[in-house]
């Protein structure tokens, strides 16, 4: 099993940043492809951004591409989204996922096999 635990979100002003965290563990965790997701009131569950087992390889929603910036660090199992200049269409629940069928960073829910319980991020006019 793997377990996914986020962290960082909070309230912001617009403009602010943000750091948010995802720390990943379980007896079966290995470096996956992590994703980032984040789910507004009402709305769908929709792709952030994406990044490789290695983390040389990194993917972004149109919506927050030059604004967010996500990292990772393998000896501490930690996936990190830096969120920039925020919005505040950028409220939302945000998620991290692994996903475990194979090594490709993707942009669907769908493909993606563990999921955190979500971290709040509010950003305020």
């Amino acid at each position: 099993q793997v377990q996914l635990v986020e962290s960082g979100g909070g309230l912001v002003q617009a403009g602010g940043s943000l750091t948010l965290s995802c720390a990943a563990s379980g007896r079966t965790f290995r470096p996956y492809p992590m994703g980032w997701f984040r789910q507004a009131p009402g709305k769908d569950r929709e792709f952030v951004a994406a990044i490789s087992l290695s983390g040389s390889t990194t993917y972004y929603a149109d919506s927050v591409k030059g604004r967010f910036t996500t990292s990772r660090d393998n000896a501490k199992n930690m996936v990190y989204l830096q969120m920039n200049s925020l919005k505040p269409e950028d409220t939302a629940v945000y998620y991290c996922a692994a996903r475990s069928r194979d090594f490709r960073p993707l942009m669907s829910v769908y493909d993606y096999d563990y999921w955190g319980q979500g971290t709040q991020v509010t950003v305020s006019s």
